[in-house]
Parts: structure tokens; C-alpha cells; sequence
């Protein structure tokens, strides 16, 4: 966390642009207090250049006189200029820089979007991952995240798990269904492999068929495979099969694709929008002996937009992965096949692992639901974050990681303070400790009441 957090409370940090609003400077501490009467302020925009080298377009650079309010806070009504990050900078008398705090104004569309940070793809002990769909929730709540959906393979019923661990105690976290999709496979004419995630939907796509585990496991009951008992009825494999053959005959695939992980990919998209999810198509520079997916397949799911969003970043730390899948992103944008991105952990251990915390999505929504997350991505309003090294990289439009690259360093710190605290409570509350549930309760509504301080909307 950058000192001046430490010292300083700023509010708001986020607000319209070219509209008067009052910034207040808290100091922290009387080791922050400002003893003097009067101070010299400048207000420096990012984007228009240093003063002494361009002084034309950095006419937007503004310097006056404050003086702390009786309480010792220093108060300024100000109109800031243009969607940017903004210096806030208090002098000394010799006009050096003494303090220095970041604010940020928005254009009109992004005014009632606040950042949800969340991961929309990894595993519990319910396939291949390490712990229960209860205490992995707990883990990455304390890590900061404000949504999450646990995406066992071939599994829709572990994320209801975890939804269900904490139905009866008052949280600030969302907890979305998810899977990650696996048909059935037959012989190599009828075989797919890409690995497409289901989230948010309201029923499993995996257990649309009676050849899954999640079948074999938890029986196709309706309240184990759908979020409110609404569901189609199951197949069999060989109807499966025989259901995605004739699909394909109804498609226009590209020459050189192979038709049937085609028709699959595009049909389990299909079925994701019927079920009102959000349709991923997860890592295909993996390495699973080779690239997981052909080019010839990847470039055919891009130019049909045969899935809602793309896992931009996750999975794994080495270069091929991620760095090929965020250069390929762009060189699709460029071909004009942009589409919406996120990036998740992939994770099969919410701690001890290497890959826990690597990758995820800050999302632009007007609230903290499963359908504002899913419609605010589809519409474009997300970053993928890649925290692989200490030096963070993002991925996404421009204007929007100028955005968050400002949150991360200025609001996310302040807010992963709040997600850790209760985070440890819910992981008392999911391991039985009897005090955990009136503890969850008394600290209640504290992040809408920082993201109420903190964005001016």
C-alpha cells in the first residue's frame, strides 16, 4: 500500500468529469496533521503533458492557496477536467512537493459502475482442486475478491455448494454457479476437448447429459443442477452424439475446422445464453502436450463469435500462455474481432500454490449481481489483471486500464482491508466456530458504505 494511504484519507477518489465536486483530505495521525495556516496547491492532469515542456496543452495545471478546515482536514471544490487521473499535490514553502494524492473523473458512462474484483473460473476437491466449495469461497474473500464462481470440471453442483454454505448469513460477496463444461466424448469423430466455462448460468450444461459426473455423483435431481429447479431434461451420450451431428449440418464452418469440437463449442455457447450465463473460452495457448487448441479451431471461434468472452489471462505463469493469448486478443481486435475478456486463476488450490492468486477481472457494473457482472462484461466493461510478478500488467481497452490501473493503486488496497477481515469470518463461519455468523452481521454494509465514500455517483 503506497504511504499516502497510510497517512491520508482522500474522498471521493472517483467522479464525473468537468462537474464541480468537493475533494477532503483526512490526515491520518497527528504524525500527518498539517500545522500550517495556509498551503500552496497544484492540480496537475496525467495526460496533458509537464508544463515546462509543453506549455500549451498543459494550460489545465492550476495552483492556489488552502488552509485546513477546523477539524484539520484540507477541503477543495474543484472541476476536474477530461476522463483521467488527476495529482492532488500540497507545497511546501519553497514550492517542493510535500504531499501528493491521486484522484480520477470519469466519463458519463462509467458514473454508476463501481470495480468488482473476481475470478470467474477455478476448482475445488469436488474434481481436481484442494479444498472444499465453502473454504476456497472463504480464501479468495480474504484475498479481495468481490465475486466468485467455483467451476469444478464436468461439476455444476459444487458451486451450489458453496452458495448454499453461506445462504443463511449476511455477506457482501457474490457467489455465482459456474462449471466448466465437458461433453461427453465418443470415438475421434465425436470428441471435444476445448474447455468452455459456464458462468452464471442458471442451470448445468453438463448434466444436460447422463454420461457426467456430475450425473453419476449427485443424480440428475433438478435442485442439484439448476439454481431455482428449472432445467431441461437429460440425454443420453449417443443422443448427445447424435444432436451436435445434426447442429453442424446447420452451421457455416469454416474450411479446414474440424466440425464437431466446432458444433460443441458452439452449441455448449448456445445453451449457456439459454440458461442466461456467460459463455468462456478458456485458455488455448495451454499447454497440454501441445497447444491445447489448433489455430485453425481458435481462429474459427473468434471470427464466428461463438463465445461470450474470452480468458484473455489464466491458468498458468509461463509466457506461452498468457502472453500469446493477450497478443493474439489484440491482433483480433485489430482484425475487428473484438470481443469481451476476463481473466481468472484457473486455480486448483486456493492457498500453497503458485497459481492462486495469478489472474483476474475487475468488472465495471452497477452492482455487486450475478446479472449486472455477466451484462457489464458482455457489454465491455472489464480488465483483465495479470499479478503474476509484483509488477501487475492489465489487459483490455485502453481507457479502461488507465482506469483500473488507478483503482488498483489507490482504492483496491483500502478495499481489500474490509474483503480480508471478512473473509477469516466466513471461514470460521464454513468450519463451525459459533461466534463467526454475529461477527459476519456487525460488520454488514461497510463496502457499500466505502464504495459510497469513494466514488461520487
Amino acid at each position: 500500500m503506497k504511504k499516502e494511504l497510510h497517512d491520508y484519507d482522500v474522498f471521493p477518489k472517483v467522479f464525473p468529469k468537468d462537474k464541480e465536486v468537493e475533494i477532503t483530505i483526512k490526515p491520518l495521525g497527528a504524525h500527518a496533521a498539517f500545522t500550517k495556516d495556509e498551503y500552496y496547491m497544484e492540480i496537475l492532469p496525467l495526460t496533458t503533458g509537464p508544463r515546462w515542456a509543453f506549455p500549451d496543452t498543459s494550460l489545465a495545471t492550476e495552483e492556489f492557496k488552502v488552509k485546513p478546515d477546523p477539524d484539520g482536514c484540507i477541503r477543495i471544490k474543484h472541476v476536474f477536467k477530461g476522463e483521467q487521473e488527476h495529482y492532488v499535490r500540497i507545497l511546501k514553502d519553497n514550492l517542493r512537493k510535500d504531499f501528493q494524492f491521486s484522484v480520477y473523473s470519469v466519463s458519463e458512462d462509467l458514473v454508476g459502475r463501481y470495480p468488482f474484483a473476481g475470478d470467474l473460473h477455478m476448482h475445488t476437491f469436488r474434481s481436481d482442486g484442494g479444498q472444499s466449495p465453502a473454504v476456497v469461497a472463504a480464501n479468495y474473500r480474504r484475498h479481495g475478491y468481490d465475486f466468485l464462481a467455483i467451476t469444478d470440471h464436468r461439476r455444476y453442483y459444487p458451486s451450489l455448494e458453496a452458495i448454499d454454505a453461506y445462504k443463511d448469513v449476511d455477506i457482501e460477496y457474490t457467489l455465482i454457479p459456474g462449471e466448466e463444461v465437458h461433453m461427453p466424448k465418443g470415438d475421434s469423430h465425436h470428441t471435444n476437448d476445448v474447455h468452455m466455462v459456464n458462468f452464471g448460468g442458471k442451470y448445468s450444461i453438463n448434466a444436460l447429459t447422463t454420461a457426467n459426473s456430475h450425473i453419476e455423483e449427485v443424480g440428475d435431481d433438478k435442485s442439484k443442477r439448476s439454481i431455482d429447479g428449472n432445467c431441461p431434461e437429460t440425454m443420453t451420450k449417443e443422443e448427445f452424439w447424435d444432436t451436435i451431428d445434426k447442429y453442424a449440418e446447420t452451421l457455416d464452418i469454416p474450411e479446414g475446422v474440424e466440425r464437431f469440437p466446432f458444433a460443441c463449442c458452439t452449441w455448449i455457447t448456445e445453451q449457456v445464453r439459454k440458461a442466461d450465463g456467460l459463455s468462456i473460452f478458456a485458455h488455448p495457448y495451454w499447454i497440454a502436450d501441445v497447444f491445447h487448441v489448433p489455430d485453425s479451431l481458435t481462429d474459427a471461434l473468434f471470427e464466428k463469435k461463438a463465445f461470450d468472452a474470452f480468458e484473455v489471462l489464466g491458468g498458468e505463469s509461463y509466457f506461452a500462455q498468457n502472453g500469446f493469448q493477450t497478443i493474439y486478443y489484440y491482433d483480433q481486435c485489430a482484425k475487428g474481432n473484438k470481443v469481451p475478456i476476463v481473466g481468472s486463476t484457473d486455480s486448483h488450490s486456493s492457498f500453497n500454490n503458485r497459481n492462486a492468486f495469478i489472474c483476474s477481472t475487475i468488472v465495471f457494473a452497477p452492482e455487486n449481481t450475478r446479472e449486472s457482472i455477466i451484462s457489464s462484461i458482455k457489454d465491455y466493461y472489464s480488465v483483465a489483471v495479470d499479478t503474476i510478478s509484483a509488477e501487475y500488467r492489465m489487459v483490455g481497452d485502453f481507457r479502461l486500464v488507465r482506469y483500473a490501473s488507478f483503482l488498483y493503486e489507490n482504492f483496491f488496497p483500502l478495499h481489500d482491508e474490509l474483503c480480508y477481515e471478512e473473509g477469516l469470518l466466513m471461514k470460521r463461519y464454513a468450519t463451525g466456530e459459533e461466534d463467526a455468523e454475529a461477527q459476519l452481521k456487525a460488520i454488514q454494509g461497510r463496502m457499500k458504505r466505502q464504495r459510497e465514500k469513494y466514488f461520487a455517483f
